[in-house]
């Protein structure tokens, strides 16, 4: 607080601190006042003055009573010191019809008794008020000034002389009043600035002994959390893996918190503090005493556990942070979840240095918060194999793309009874100079570690735009090929805006491209539902892949008029000697057709399967029976072999 503040709340409490003894004092001048009067000569003017005096100091004392209860005077002590001064001026002016009160006036008795009184309660007002001279000023003022104007009604040398002192007297209180207040606020400015001095020794003091212990701290403690810090985790690290004697059995947790960055991003650093300090006191609590708990930088973490048994005890620990942290944090009055995933490398079994033993529990602890987080992995040879050939395919990735080495196969959709081509999947191929062939789901997931997610659908896209317009060369024209879209990608771009601008480029009807989406995508109807809508209005066929392995709303689907369902190839395989998957397979077609959507069965490798698809009602499929995923330009020959008497052009030469 400012000493301009401190000064005035100090006023509003010394005005506060007499007033009751004041409001009791000049009730009592009051009630004397109309006696002396109404003993003179009673009159009516005389009990309504009293009983107005009386009133107002009894609204005034309720109102500073809330004034004090609330602590007003210290939050607005401007406000007190008006309201007060607005209280003293009204008493002041009740006492301004004293001196012409009733016919007693007329006595010079009465009339001197009446002045001694107004002027000594203006002094004894002024006297109580030595911390703020406005309020004295308030009351003595309307009062002296109709003392002076009640002698000036009857003229007279001794009136005039007396009116005349009356002023004089006014004029040297009011000074003496403020004079009192600039010695009060002088007083009190150099008592603040001794303490205020004072104080700032003491806490210059205190900074010097606080940055020496801070400085001991720092050098191996977390300043925000209290955790120990990188230094002396990598400390205890070699000091532990570089005894001569040997192995030290030991275990390293590495956590990582995951929602941390959408915290600080949404809510600000200062949420994002409050969840690292939650977070570490809650893994200190789990921890035992003997174990290495350090913050390494931002929001990750680690715990260096020794011991035979040390291995089993951080799995048990591991399992616990995943606990601990699925609870939410408190951040104001917002529950916030985050979660987080854990890695997890032992010695001997998975390194033996300090560097070997780190990278390994990273390794672990990228796996889990690749598949999925908020999960618990502990490193194996083949997580590392795995992340090596996923670095490799994502450093040739973007290359791949520009060269056309990320090519596009065609996969035909056929209709069961006669085997009419209604459709065609395209499917991403990439053949890796080193690594062989990579499967779709590699390639896009290369594709999101590398924002290129757009680029690889927009490749996807134009290749079967590219197909849609050669098909009426083949005698298929008015078909759909259809692509896949993973559900990830509706947060990463506008999937709508990419595929309309490629049907745009190529010419042709968006009725023709038909939008493959996993079933998960029609749950997150926040992230998915605006995308699906704009691709729906936009013309594009829908279609649901892989439906009954998740839970869709059916109501979403219908609103969002999805065009087909492709029942996944699980229920499929084997279901020539299945009778459950025959029946699960019959009610997935029933309510294709009770809603008019079309019904596509993939993964169809034998006649008899076809066969028993056909007798439930299926009328449509996909799969190796017919033919596997081809590039475009193999296409007529398929074609021509399915019909001999149907030679179509080469597509070659409708390019």
């Amino acid at each position: 607080m400012k000493f301009e503040d401190q000064i005035r709340a100090a006023q509003a409490d010394s005005v506060l601190a007499v007033l009751t003894v004041s409001l009791l004092a000049n009730s009592f001048i009051a009630l004397t006042t109309a006696a002396v009067l109404w003993l003179q000569q009673p009159a009516t003017d005389q009990a309504i003055w009293l009983v107005g005096i009386v009133t107002l100091n009894m609204l005034r004392q309720v109102a500073a009573a809330i004034l004090k209860r609330k602590d007003v005077g210290r939050r607005d002590p401007k406000a007190v010191l008006n309201h007060l001064t607005i209280g003293a001026f009204a008493s002041g002016c009740l006492w301004a019809f004293a001196p012409f009160l009733g016919p007693g006036l007329s006595s010079d008795g009465a009339q001197a008794y009446v002045i001694f009184i107004i002027a000594g309660i203006s002094a004894g007002a002024i006297i109580q008020s030595t911390a703020y001279s406005r309020t004295a000023i308030a009351f003595g003022a309307p009062a002296m000034l109709a003392a002076v104007a009640s002698l000036l009604q009857s003229p007279s040398t001794v009136n005039t002389v007396i009116a005349a002192d009356v002023l004089l007297l006014m004029v040297m209180m009011f000074r003496s009043s403020r004079m009192s207040e600039v010695n009060f606020i002088i007083s009190l400015t150099d008592r603040l600035k001794a303490v205020s001095l004072a104080a700032s020794l003491s806490r210059a003091n205190e900074e010097i002994s606080s940055s020496n212990r801070q400085l001991e701290i720092l050098a191996s403690r977390d300043p925000l959390t209290g955790l120990g810090n990188r230094a002396a985790f990598n400390l205890r690290l070699d000091q532990l893996l570089g005894q001569p004697e040997g192995d030290v059995p030991m275990a390293l947790l590495i956590i990582d918190l995951d929602r941390f960055k959408s915290i600080n991003d949404t809510m600000g650093h200062t949420a994002g503090d409050i969840v690292l300090a939650e977070f570490a006191r809650r893994l200190s609590a789990i921890a035992a005493p003997e174990h290495l708990v350090a913050r390494l930088g931002g929001d990750e973490f680690a715990v260096v556990i020794e011991g035979e048994d040390a291995a089993a005890k951080a799995l048990a620990l591991g399992t616990e942070i995943l606990d601990l942290t699925a609870r939410p944090v408190m951040i104001g009055d917002r529950q916030v979840t985050i979660g987080s995933s854990v890695g997890l490398a032992h010695v001997p079994e998975h390194a033996r240095s300090a560097e070997a033993i780190f990278a390994c529990a990273d390794i672990a602890l990228y796996a889990a918060k690749e598949q999925g987080r908020r999960r618990l992995r502990v490193f194996s040879p083949d997580i590392k194999q795995r992340l090596d050939r996923q670095k490799q395919i994502e450093i040739g990735l973007e290359d791949a793309l520009a060269s056309g080495e990320v090519e596009v196969f065609f996969q035909p959709q056929v209709e069961l009874s006669g085997e009419t081509v209604i459709g065609f999947e395209a499917l991403v191929r990439w053949n890796h100079p080193a690594l062989g062939a990579i499967s779709p789901p590699e390639i896009v997931q290369a594709a999101r570690a590398l924002h290129v997610s757009e680029r690889l659908t927009r490749h996807v896209a134009t290749a079967a735009a590219d197909l849609v317009l050669r098909l009426p060369a083949l005698g298929l024209a008015g078909i759909c090929v259809a692509i896949n879209v993973s559900p990830r990608e509706f947060s990463l771009y506008s999937l709508s805006k990419t595929l309309g601008e490629v049907a745009r480029a190529a010419g042709i009807s968006p009725s023709q491209m038909e939008i493959e989406i996993t079933e998960e995508a029609t749950l997150d109807t926040a992230a998915a539902g605006t995308e699906l809508e704009l691709l729906e209005k936009a013309g594009f066929r829908l279609a649901v892949d892989d439906f009954g392995m998740g839970h869709s709303s059916l109501a979403y689907i219908i609103s969002l008029k999805v065009d087909r369902l492709k029942i996944d190839r699980s229920f499929v395989h084997g279901i020539a000697a299945s009778r459950q998957n025959q029946a699960l397979v019959a009610a997935l077609v029933g309510m294709g057709h009770a809603l008019s959507i079309d019904i596509v069965i993939e993964g169809v490798e034998t006649p008899e399967d076809a066969e028993v698809l056909r007798m439930l009602g299926c009328r449509f499929a996909q799969g190796y029976l017919y033919g596997r995923p081809m590039p475009a330009a193999a296409l007529p020959a398929w074609l021509a072999a399915r019909s001999p008497k149907a030679q179509p052009e080469s597509l070659a030469g409708t390019a």
